[in-house]
Formats: structure tokens, C-alpha cells, sequence
């Protein structure tokens, strides 16, 4: 286990550590209060309650979501339809609080709520769906529209969340943009800085001075870019001109580039994806120094207790993981009809739909796979969402659904992927499998929740799998064998994956418990510790946030 806990008890006795505005699109607090899409939101999420539970100087800016992202549901000819719900949430405090910002040359007021209620540190959310206002659509809906739809939320986000740190008095010494997302918040700094009389160098060496910027893309052509006269169109200038923006952003404008050229620290968000974001970026002058924090879930969230009771107390883990796999099946039952084995063995594949993650690469050779679906030696069950309006990502869920009906004894897919099914998958599954396209996937966290419930691992290496599980000991890794080096990638891991799971996998469950008992007590001390948002935001504050030029005057670190 690499690290321990005293660094972090000295975090809650020190008061004299920096306070941080954490700026993010999304957050995943709880599955009755879906303002997220998925990973990066349940991530920021994570990262509220773990600075709630250490006290640290922290508050959230994010944006009211009334219609959420999407509920996502499969026809009778299966295929995915979206559906729309504006919700009302009672536990949303109201501060009293009105901001403006400037959209498109009108003034657009926007409320600010608080939540604390999911044991959160606080997080404000702006709201532009006031009674009456004709503007209420920016923030009705998450990555919803068109490039003016998105330009339009994120001055809401970024812009407006700098005026309501102002109007509520919050001092702040960090802001943290996590993902590009946020970057008008830093436009609005810098026109602060200029009111006061400074030169745009000025202002922006003042800026950097307190700017921290996360990034969890690792595809260039995935990070946003705008053309200038729609950013001048929908006012995102904020005062500055054509020159300076194209100083920060270049033309067309690059929300990443500009993020990293207004940040003094940037971070990737594991080692892996470090080295792709510093290779990415090389050619990028005057950016911040690129560094590594690897992500990290909530232990409270995601770790069952009973399974957290019986590895601290040294008991088996079998029993209270088959309880959970049963409740697993009764959930499948009760959403689907379908009935499922408590042994047989149940492997679970829950994420995004999208191509980089071949959610369906385990079904490439029918005639390896059909025989174990049909002895009912290999369950499988899948589950997620595509953006509404992605249709690639709504034909990997469709072959999903068809392969479902196809072997409904041995593979289920259940809709509308949320948290609430996450828990249930993370904690009940046997084996979960992860085969993005190397090194397409920055982190990825689904595995660490599973790896934290003695849910082993079957994985390709990358994001934060290269840092934990040990093949053979706590999970197994998708290692290429040399007959195969002439393939393409995704051969290549179809016959890795194979290979592992009729040779390791299944004669592991079958045949020797005593060995998979072994392995999922190493997944545990391996994960709860490691990859946990406990470790993650000490991480941040002792590697960047304690190191910002604006409470020392020292410059950043050189780069990796």
C-alpha cells in the first residue's frame, strides 16, 4: 500500500492551508440528484465529500442542472431513447444570492443554491431558469446544443462562479478548473485584474499565480475548440481582444491550450496519462508544468461496509461478497426478469458507451465465446448511457441490447445507467472487465470502486491500472503474447483477453476459491488506500495547491 494516513491528519490540524475554489461542469453527489453525466462528475463528487470529511477549506461552483443529462431507456425494437424529467430538489438551500452575466449581449441573472446535503463540502450552483426569464435554457440541461449552447453554460460556470465567490464573500487562494470547462473563470479574473489598472501581462502573470487546471482528455481532437467569432458573439471575450485571446487559446481557440497557459500547475489525472498529456501538448509555449495526481474514489460511497468489516477484522470475504452478489441478481430480476446464478461466475462491464472503450470487444469470436454463455460457465452484464445525441455510442448500446436478447440467460443489459446501479455492479460482480484502446483512457474509476469490494480486476494497462492491480495476485492484466505481436490492437487484447479468462479466470472461480479468497483480499489493501479521493486530495494539496506562487512567491516545479 503506498502511503499512509498520517500526512493527511496533519491536513486537518494545519489552518493555515490554502482555501480552494473547485470549478467543475458536473458533480455526482447521489443518484437523487442527477447533475452528471458520468466519471467526471461522480469524480468531482468524490472530491467534495472527502474534503468534507478532512474539513479543508474547499467549496464547490457548479451549475443547476433541472433536466439533468439524460434518462436513457431501450425501446421494444432496442434502441435507446432519451427522456427528459425536470426535477425539483427540496433539499436545495437558497442563499438569497442573485449574480449577472452577459450572454450574447444580454444580462443574464442567475440564483445561487447550496448543497451541502450529501455530507459534501459546500457547493454553490448557479441557476439561469428564473420565473420569467427568457434564459432559463442555458441551464436546463447538461452538454445539451450546439458549440453557442456549450460557450453560453460554461461563461455561466465560469464567469458566474467568480462572481458568486465575490458576492458571497468567500475568500479563495486556489481555483481549481477541473477540465477546460471552466476556463472563463480565469477571463474573469484576468478582467478583474485589469480593472485594477494592470496590463494584460500583468494581469496574466497574476492570474497564473492561482490557477490550477486538471485535464481528462487524453485525445487531442476530444478537447474543445471555438472559432473567435462565436466566442465575440456570445461575449465569452470578457473584455479582453482578438490578440490576447489568441495569446491564451490560439485560432481557432483551444479551451485546453488556454487552460494551460493561464494555470501555474497542470495535472493529468494518472501516470500513464501524464506522459500522453506532456507528449500531447509539447508544442504548447508558456504552459503550465505538467504533472500526475491519480484519480481516486470515496471509500463511504462505493466500499460496502460489511466488506470493509470483514477485511478489517480478518474474516472471510466470500459470504458477505456472494450476499451482495445475490442482491445484485434480485436487482437484475426486479429491472429486467431476467434470473441469473450466484455461481456462476459474473462479470460486469459498466461505462459510457463509446468506441475508445469497446464495451462489446468481448464478443469478437463468437465461436470462443457461445460455448461458456451457454453452458452458463460466464455471465455477463452491462450496463451505461451514450450522449443523446452520439450516435455511435447508441449503436455499441444497441448491440449491447441485441446480444442481451440474443443469450438472455447468460447477458443482461440494464438501462439508464446512474449511480445506483453503479453500487449495485461494483459490489456484486465477480470479475470487472476493462478494455479501453491504450492510451485512450485517462484514469478511469469504475475498477477502483470495484477493486475496493474485492471485485477483481480483468484489465487492459492503462489509466490507473498500471499503478495497482498485480496480475496473478490482486486482478489480472491483458498481457500480449508474442504470437500475436502482429496484430492490431484490438486483436491483439480480444486474444489476451481470451486466453486469460479460459486459462486463469474461470479455472480461478471453479476450481481453486482458496486462490480467488486470496486475490480479493490483495485487490482490497491494494485499492482502499491507494486509490482513494482520502489519498487524492492530499495529493493535490501537498503537490500543487500548497505550492501556488500566490501564498509563496516560489515558481512551479519544472516539468516531468
Amino acid at each position: 500500500m503506498i502511503g499512509d494516513r498520517v500526512p493527511v491528519v496533519y491536513m486537518q490540524s494545519n489552518k493555515n492551508l490554502p482555501r480552494v475554489a473547485y470549478f467543475c461542469m458536473e458533480y455526482g453527489l447521489d443518484d437523487s440528484f442527477p447533475i452528471y453525466s458520468g466519471g467526471l462528475g461522480i469524480l468531482a463528487g468524490d472530491y467534495l465529500k472527502a474534503a468534507h470529511d478532512l474539513g479543508l477549506p474547499l467549496v464547490g461552483i457548479g451549475i443547476l442542472w433541472r433536466q439533468d443529462y439524460t434518462e436513457q431507456y431501450i425501446d421494444e425494437h432496442g434502441n435507446p431513447y432519451d427522456v427528459f424529467v425536470k426535477h425539483d430538489f427540496p433539499f436545495l438551500k437558497d442563499t438569497g444570492v442573485t449574480i449577472n452575466v452577459t450572454v450574447r449581449g444580454d444580462t443574464v441573472p442567475c440564483r445561487i443554491w447550496l448543497v451541502e446535503h450529501f455530507q459534501n463540502a459546500p457547493l454553490y450552483l448557479l441557476d439561469a431558469d428564473l420565473p420569467g426569464s427568457p434564459h432559463g435554457w442555458i441551464t436546463q440541461r447538461l452538454y445539451q446544443g450546439g458549440a453557442d449552447h456549450r460557450i453560453a453554460q460554461e461563461i455561466i460556470l465560469g464567469v458566474g462562479g467568480v462572481r458568486v465567490l465575490r458576492a458571497l464573500n468567500l475568500e479563495v487562494d486556489i481555483y481549481h478548473f477541473n477540465e477546460s470547462h471552466s476556463f472563463f473563470a480565469g477571463l474573469e479574473l484576468l478582467r478583474e485584474k485589469m480593472e485594477q489598472g494592470l496590463s494584460f501581462e500583468q494581469a496574466w502573470e497574476g492570474t497564473r499565480r492561482q490557477v490550477v487546471f486538471t485535464t481528462h482528455t487524453p485525445v487531442e481532437a476530444g478537447n474543445e475548440k471555438h472559432p473567435h467569432h462565436l466566442l465575440q458573439e456570445m461575449g465569452a471575450y470578457n473584455g479582453l481582444s482578438y490578440e490576447q485571446m489568441c495569446r491564451l487559446g490560439g485560432d481557432p481557440f483551444n479551451m485546453t491550450q488556454a487552460s494551460l497557459r493561464l494555470a501555474f500547475l497542470a495535472n493529468a489525472v494518472s501516470q500513464l496519462h501524464g506522459e500522453t498529456t506532456r507528449q500531447m501538448w509539447q508544442h504548447v509555449q508558456d504552459k503550465a508544468p505538467i504533472t500526475s495526481v491519480t484519480n481516486g474514489v470515496h471509500l463511504p460511497t462505493w466500499q460496502d461496509p460489511a466488506i470493509r468489516a470483514a477485511y478489517d477484522r480478518g474474516e472471510d470475504l466470500w459470504e458477505p461478497h456472494l450476499q451482495l452478489k445475490k442482491q445484485l441478481i434480485e436487482f437484475i430480476r426486479q429491472k429486467t426478469g431476467q434470473i441469473k446464478s450466484p455461481e456462476a461466475l459474473l462479470v460486469g462491464f459498466a461505462r459510457r458507451a463509446a468506441a475508445y472503450k469497446r464495451n462489446q470487444l468481448i464478443f469478437g469470436d463468437m465461436s470462443v465465446i457461445e460455448p461458456l454463455l451457454k453452458e452458463g460457465k460466464l455471465q455477463l452484464v452491462f450496463s451505461g448511457k451514450a450522449h443523446p445525441d452520439d450516435h455511435i455510442g447508441k449503436d455499441v448500446i444497441r448491440e449491447l441490447v441485441r446480444m442481451d436478447r440474443q443469450y438472455e440467460n447468460s447477458i443482461v443489459f440494464l438501462e439508464n445507467y446512474d449511480m445506483k446501479i453503479a453500487r449495485y455492479l461494483v459490489r456484486g460482480c465477480d470479475v470487472w472487465l476493462n478494455n479501453p484502446r491504450r492510451p485512450l483512457e485517462a484514469s478511469g474509476t469504475s475498477g477502483m470502486k470495484a477493486a475496493m469490494n474485492g471485485v477483481l480486476n480483468l484489465s487492459v494497462l492503462d489509466g490507473w491500472v498500471c499503478e495497482g492491480p498485480v496480475h496473478g495476485v490482486s486482478g489480472w492484466l491483458l498481457h500480449c503474447q508474442d504470437e500475436h505481436l502482429h496484430l492490431d490492437q484490438d486483436e491483439r487484447d480480444l486474444q489476451a483477453l481470451y486466453h486469460i479468462l479460459l486459462t486463469e479466470v474461470i479455472p480461478t472461480y471453479y476450481e481453486n476459491p482458496a486462490c480467488w479468497r486470496r486475490m480479493m483480499r490483495a485487490s482490497i489493501e491494494m485499492s482502499q488506500w491507494q486509490f482513494s479521493s482520502e489519498r487524492m486530495i492530499h495529493e493535490y494539496y501537498e503537490k500543487i495547491y500548497t505550492r501556488a506562487p500566490v501564498l509563496s512567491g516560489r515558481r512551479p516545479p519544472p516539468e516531468n
